[in-house]
């Protein structure tokens, strides 16, 4: 993949990779943003908001940990406007990801969703499992030379 790669993440993957970041999740967001652009919407933003203020998640990571996360999040992505709606989704709930995704000129959705899964490709938009993108950005890397 180049620089110029442009990665929407399902909530949940967000959620997944900020709690185990050595996760198969983990890995594939910390990739992406070596690899490309990581896109967010303001009804992402909100919605990761209100998820990471859960008290559920205080075993794993603190309260200041998680704010932290979002916020460098918000940093490191670009914010896409949403413009253009979109609805192709057996749940509603997820055509969100697909607008931020069509609205962001996005190269791939990374879910775990079966809703969005069953959609790939959605608009020549790849949508993959994290364990395959990870998978596909193996395949564009050069080999690693033996020293």
């Amino acid at each position: 993949m180049n620089s110029d790669t442009r990665y929407v993440f399902d909530t949940n993957v967000i959620v997944s990779a900020l709690l185990f970041n050595t996760s198969v999740p983990g890995h594939a967001f910390s990739r992406s943003l070596d690899t490309g652009t990581i896109l967010i919407s303001q009804s992402q933003v909100e919605e990761l908001n209100d998820v990471l203020g859960r008290d559920k998640f205080n075993r794993y990571v603190t309260r200041e940990e998680r704010e932290s996360f979002l916020e460098s999040l918000i940093g490191e992505s670009e914010l896409v406007e949403i413009t253009e709606a979109v609805e192709a989704c057996r749940d509603p709930e997820d055509d969100r990801i697909l607008e931020l995704a069509v609205n962001g000129n996005a190269s791939f959705v990374i879910t775990g969703d079966d809703d969005l899964l069953v959609l790939n490709p959605f608009r020549s938009i790849h949508i993959v499992t994290p364990a395959r993108l990870l998978d596909l950005l193996d395949e564009s890397s050069p080999p690693k030379s033996e020293s």
